[in-house]
């Protein structure tokens, strides 16, 4: 891969790549990580120069440019990345993020999913290789961590690849860029990580914090080891597109 790295975006110190950059360290490739969001002319790396592409969730909304003026430049490396043929992923945030820059559109307040909760897989998403090691006994349902309040329509020529009731499109693939609502990212030190955050649990109503551990100690023991087959699929990518 000659020098070339995965760039992850942040937007908050402790959502960090989390499982993808495991996933991505088990296969010898580097990466490290970036904060654009504040930043008036935050300086943009060469897409040239870049192994792949990762956006990660935050508190801020995708179009929020007035107080937060990197997210424009974020949208730009985004699009020109996907554009290019680039490995790209977004989760959360960044996958607003990523749905916007190619043209969808950003429902703010559509409807707040936070917790475990299933998603259904569509026959896209099942054949997908970065969601199709979530299905367990045939089951396209799998249930994954939430914790948004906005959502966006895929944008044109997209496919969907999953869904929930409240959230219509919960990942989709453009080209070479999925976007993933939910936290496949997490595992359970990342999960207290979160929660020790005041600006985290401030978001918690009542018992779901309580919820939200009981269920990652039933949950965790098969789905991190799943997520982290559907992120060694992005690394696999990230390893095709540059050689």
């Amino acid at each position: 891969m000659s020098g070339q790295e995965v760039l992850v975006v942040q937007h908050a110190a402790w959502e960090g790549p989390g499982l993808v950059g495991r996933a991505l360290e088990a296969r010898g490739i580097p990466w490290r990580s970036v904060t654009l969001v504040d930043k008036v002319a935050p300086e943009v790396p060469d897409i040239a120069s870049l192994a792949g592409l990762v956006a990660m969730g935050g508190a801020m909304g995708a179009l929020d440019d007035a107080q937060h003026p990197g997210l424009a430049a974020e949208r730009q490396l985004l699009a020109a990345s996907t554009e290019a043929g680039v490995p790209v992923l977004g989760v959360c945030l960044g996958m607003q993020l990523l749905a916007v820059s190619l043209g969808g559109t950003l429902h703010s307040g559509a409807g707040r999913e936070v917790g475990f909760g299933p998603v259904a897989l569509t026959g896209a998403g099942i054949r997908d290789p970065y969601l199709y090691p979530l299905c367990v006994d045939a089951t396209p349902d799998p249930s994954v961590v939430h914790w948004h309040s906005d959502a966006v329509d895929a944008p044109p020529g997209a496919t969907v690849l999953a869904s929930s009731v409240q959230t219509p499109v919960q990942a989709f693939r453009a080209g070479s860029a999925v976007g993933m609502q939910f936290h496949l990212e997490l595992d359970h030190p990342m999960l207290r990580t979160w929660m020790d955050q005041p600006d985290m649990a401030a978001d918690l109503q009542a018992g779901e914090a309580e919820r939200l551990a009981e269920d990652a100690a039933a949950r965790f023991p098969s789905l991190v080891p799943r997520a982290l087959v559907c992120f060694s699929a992005f690394a696999e990518a990230v390893e095709s597109w540059r050689g």
